[in-house]
């Protein structure tokens, strides 16, 4: 895959850079923002080959997000995402399949449009739900999370939905993010090189580009977490989703 020959404007270029800026930023502290970087990639790539060209970046915002959240993380809620997250991923490859390339933005924007309403009946609600303790809702939100994070890195708000629920204070829940995204995200990349054939060398070289501008995104989202409020941080979060779901389905 050339991932060159997208870029046929400066606004092509304009929206890369944004979209890295929003994944920086999304990473170290402003949850949700990124959820914009996905349509946006979609528009200039396609919804299916932007997976590829989005996933390096993330990896790189991975790691800048854990060196500086390495201590911050609640383990026990991940050790238990990650086997259900590798389910998702079999259902993903399987989906591909079937559903044409076409379809795979429109398949996201529905992913995204069940978990926003999810949030939304959850936030009505206001007040513990006894789900959180049964024992298939962590593996049902791992399933979904691994399964919208393959096809279209849209894992986000799936996981933005499961820690809110369980209460974590907005320090805990980006540094918890932070690591079960570092390792779902690596764990994908040989499946998009190998089985989707999405990333290429070219894509790399693309991707090389965006390196800055999450540096700077990650830096700015250090600053403004610490003057975001726990209640803004879940309002933020939920206005985001919405956002993303609406640029997706139309």
């Amino acid at each position: 895959m050339d991932s060159f020959i997208w870029m046929q404007s400066h606004a092509d270029w304009m929206i890369f850079f944004i979209a890295a800026l929003f994944i920086g930023m999304s990473k170290t502290g402003i949850q949700g923002v990124s959820l914009i970087s996905i349509p946006l990639m979609a528009m200039v790539f396609g919804a299916k080959p932007s997976t590829g060209v989005i996933l390096p970046i993330l990896c790189f915002a991975d790691l800048v997000a854990v060196l500086y959240y390495r201590r911050v993380a609640e383990w026990k809620y991940i050790i238990k995402l990650i086997p259900a997250a590798l389910v998702g991923f079999g259902i993903a490859l399987l989906a591909d399949k079937i559903i044409p390339p076409e379809e795979f933005k429109r398949l996201m924007g529905g992913c995204l449009l069940i978990v926003f309403v999810f949030m939304l009946w959850s936030e009505w609600r206001g007040k513990e739900s006894t789900m959180v303790t049964k024992w298939w809702y962590a593996p049902l939100f791992g399933i979904l999370g691994g399964f919208t994070t393959m096809i279209g890195n849209a894992a986000g708000p799936v996981l933005a939905i499961y820690f809110l629920s369980l209460k974590l204070p907005k320090y805990s829940f980006v540094g918890t993010n932070a690591w079960f995204f570092l390792v779902i995200n690596w764990l994908k990349l040989p499946l998009q090189a190998f089985v989707w054939d999405n990333i290429s060398t070219t894509t790399l070289l693309l991707d090389l580009y965006a390196i800055p501008l999450v540096i700077i995104g990650a830096i700015s989202g250090i600053v403004l977490i610490k003057k975001l409020p726990e209640k803004g941080f879940r309002y933020f979060t939920a206005a985001m989703t919405f956002i993303s779901v609406i640029m997706l389905l139309i």
